[in-house]
């Protein structure tokens, strides 16, 4: 039986994969370094698609991650993916109402409306 290494027999894989999962395929970049260590495959994605990527506690991360994992060892190599960061930090936030009434308390131009106990006291009972 013929071995390959997993650099030259599958270079497409994580590739196919990603682009696949998110919405910019053509932003999709893989970069792979080949040492002593195993096989460094880096991947670069539109920074709106990194939430696609990574997934609810990263488990899309973990699942791609051993799917190379599997395709190394059937391979004899040892396959690492890092999620590059893209420039800039994190894509686009929305801004939810939690958090536009932080920052208008922590805003020091924001009025306070002064109110009475009573009005207070009104507000609370339903």
């Amino acid at each position: 039986m013929v071995r390959y290494e997993y650099s030259s027999a599958r270079p497409g894989i994580l590739e196919y994969l990603v682009k696949s999962l998110v919405d910019n395929p053509a932003d999709v970049k893989v970069d792979r370094k080949v040492d002593e260590m195993g096989v460094l495959l880096t991947l670069l994605v539109n920074p709106v698609d990194m939430g696609q990527i990574i997934g609810r506690q990263g488990n899309t991360a973990k699942a791609i991650r051993s799917l190379l994992r599997v395709v190394g060892l059937k391979n004899n190599a040892r396959v690492n993916l890092k999620i590059a960061e893209p420039e800039g930090g994190r894509g686009p936030r929305y801004n939810s109402e939690a958090n536009e009434s932080m920052n208008e308390a922590e805003d020091p131009n924001h009025e306070v409306k002064d109110r009475g106990m009573d009005d207070v006291i009104g507000d609370l009972k339903l």
